[in-house]
């Protein structure tokens, strides 16, 4: 992190202020995730919002799934140095595995049980995507992989953030250990593609600048 630190203050000058704000924010938000490992929620929390703030911005905020989906594929094509598939392929592995098997962070599971969709339906697309999710990680699609992780993740992130959990609840352990571990590894990459690739990836305002209140 210290590292990450040094190459975004030496590259600042280059940047635009919507894009240092961008960073800046997302790195004070991993660092407090870093002090969070005795808090599993709030270290997942912490997270989930240094990745908001490194890619939120005006027309991803508009249209967040979309916005997620074009984000990750871009720095996914722009990871030369193959840090993302690292990650994927090695580093995390089982994690991932384990992540994009569970159906209780599959949202289809869930719309059943709201009584949305039918227990048939649900199944019948959990096992359809789960084929296509398997694809993926066979043939090494970075940028597939990621957005079905993703939105696993992001299924976790909801159940925590709309009081769907319990605080520190057995229950979960597991899933919130499990994405913690993703997010961590995944999120300092992240931003080092951003910071290589600024040119291509500074193109839009945060949707909530500095603001002075009077």
């Amino acid at each position: 992190m210290l590292v990450l630190e040094e190459v975004f203050k030496n590259k600042k000058a280059e940047h635009s202020d919507a894009f240092n704000l961008r960073l800046h924010r997302g790195i004070s938000w991993f660092k407090k995730a870093m002090l969070s490992d005795e808090d599993l929620d709030l270290k997942f929390i912490s997270l989930w919002i240094a990745f908001n703030a490194i890619y939120a911005r005006e027309s991803a905020v508009l249209q967040p799934q979309q916005g997620v989906k074009q984000f990750l594929g871009s720095l996914s094509q722009l990871d030369h140095e193959h840090k993302i598939d690292y990650v994927l392929g090695h580093k995390c592995k089982q994690t991932i595995q384990v992540v994009l098997d569970n159906p209780y962070i599959y949202q289809g599971f869930w719309d059943y049980h709201n009584h949305k969709i039918s227990q048939v339906l649900w199944k019948t697309e959990f096992e359809a995507e789960q084929r296509v999710v398997h694809q993926a990680l066979q043939g090494r699609k970075i940028t597939e992989i990621l957005a079905f992780l993703f939105a696993r993740l992001n299924t976790l992130r909801n159940q925590i953030l709309q009081g769907g959990v319990t605080y520190n609840s057995v229950v979960n352990r597991r899933y919130i250990a499990d994405g913690c571990n993703i997010l961590s590894s995944l999120i300092p990459i992240f931003m080092y593609i951003l910071l290589e690739n600024a040119e291509q990836l500074d193109t839009d305002k945060p949707f909530y600048p500095v603001m002075q209140v009077s």
